[in-house]
């Protein structure tokens, strides 16, 4: 495990010509191995980062040690790989929490789906601590359950894993225990006038901030891009992707071209969104979603649920291999528009720090980009200064650090 640790902390390898670039998780990641078990799980610490691997059909424990005081998250990020891996719609990933008792706290389930090319999916689980709730509300070692469910059909890799688990303090005092309902479920228009530049990171480690507007990069076929989006209570975001057209027209036609997934900052899924490409200017947008608000947690809707804490909100943007395959494996034109709505407000009075949650918050490791995350938020913009000369270092780190071989666990697992 200490050479593979060494391995893995490492850059790695000069990835092959064409190949994206491999998913980089923070400095100090340590690597661990699942428990067969709930007894002989490895026990994980809030706010670090963890790195492990799970095989096909696979079940992996993990042990936390939760406190009767403060709500707890459990998010795992599947790096389906090697590059040209074959799957299904159903190959999926599954994390649970369970007490002592073996009872599920809550479970999420995110399968592939109809974009059947490698590329990160995250799931989460969360233990709440309400009067309400009988269950899970003890203090004590808890399970964090990992399990792989694979088509037959699908490539026999193993699957690289981000493991994380954080708390969230409860509230000081009552207040309102159903959703908001009522919120603006109407597009506006898309935003206009020159786009920005922006590169995207290759995961909720290494992903950039961006203000509302519209936004320029380019994405290789095969490769995922993430951005994130700080939000702060009350605020509303509405996004889009579109691909450019070619400079000559080319026949093909590609079903799931593009794809966007939007997670929450516990890296809980949002909302999702694709579209189809034949060489022309085409665009996916994901539907409305909430305003954030806590109260948004005892929604029975999951889409709303997970709008439930202020802070960074991650779109990763995933560019099909087949483009690559049907009109050149050239990068492509990507065009982002994003529209903030709503006034920050005061949220909740917490019983405790909340270190991972606010629209300053970071992920585990997360440090380029802390001061950009934490300039002011206005009435419904986010202010990003510097952002080009933090692009300009992107690129050249991009440039400079070699890339594992796109996603999953390296050849040396």
């Amino acid at each position: 495990m200490a050479a593979l640790g060494a391995l893995l902390a490492a850059p790695g390898p000069v990835q092959a010509a064409g190949q994206p670039p491999a998913y980089r998780f923070p400095e100090g990641v340590q690597d661990v191995s699942g428990g067969a078990t709930s007894a002989d799980g490895p026990v994980l610490k809030a706010g670090a980062a963890y790195r492990s691997v799970i095989r096909p059909g696979g079940k992996l424990y993990f042990r936390l040690v939760l406190d009767g005081e403060n709500d707890a998250y459990a998010s795992a990020v599947a790096l389906p790989g090697p590059t040209g891996a074959k799957l299904a719609y159903g190959d999926s990933l599954k994390v649970s929490l369970q007490n002592a008792d073996g009872d599920d706290c809550d479970s999420q389930r995110r399968s592939i789906g109809s974009a059947q090319y490698p590329h990160p999916i995250a799931a989460y689980a969360y233990r709440g601590v309400r009067r309400s709730l009988s269950t899970c509300q003890k203090p004590g070692t808890y399970s964090m359950v990992v399990e792989r469910e694979s088509d037959p059909t699908s490539t026999r890799s193993d699957w690289g894993l981000d493991l994380r688990y954080t708390t969230e303090p409860t509230r000081n005092g009552s207040g309102p225990s159903t959703a908001p309902s009522g919120w603006p479920s109407a597009s506006p228009p898309p935003p206009t006038g020159t786009a920005r530049g922006a590169h995207g990171g290759t995961g909720f480690h290494d992903a950039p901030a961006l203000a509302d507007g519209r936004w320029s990069d380019t994405i290789r076929p095969g490769e995922t891009l993430f951005y994130r989006v700080p939000l702060d209570w009350g605020q509303q975001l509405f996004a889009r992707g579109g691909l450019g057209s070619l400079p000559a027209a080319k026949d093909g036609y590609v079903g799931t071209a593009l794809s966007l997934q939007l997670y929450n900052p516990a890296r809980g899924f949002v909302s999702g969104a694709s579209a189809p490409y034949e060489g022309k200017q085409r665009e996916a947008a994901l539907d409305p979603v909430a305003p954030v608000a806590y109260e948004n947690r005892y929604s029975t809707t999951d889409e709303v649920s997970a709008m439930r804490v202020s802070g960074p909100y991650y779109l990763a943007v995933s560019l099909s291999p087949e483009v690559g395959q049907t009109f050149g494996d050239e990068p492509y034109d990507l065009t982002l528009g994003l529209t903030v709505r709503g006034a920050a407000r005061s949220g909740p009075e917490y019983a405790g720090r909340a270190p991972d949650f606010g629209a300053g918050g970071s992920s585990a490791g997360d440090s380029s980009m802390k001061l950009l995350a934490a300039l002011g938020i206005g009435t419904g913009t986010v202010l990003v200064a510097g952002l080009g000369v933090w692009t300009l270092v992107a690129r050249r780190r991009a440039a400079a650090a070699p890339g594992p071989q796109g996603f999953g666990p390296p050849n040396a697992w």
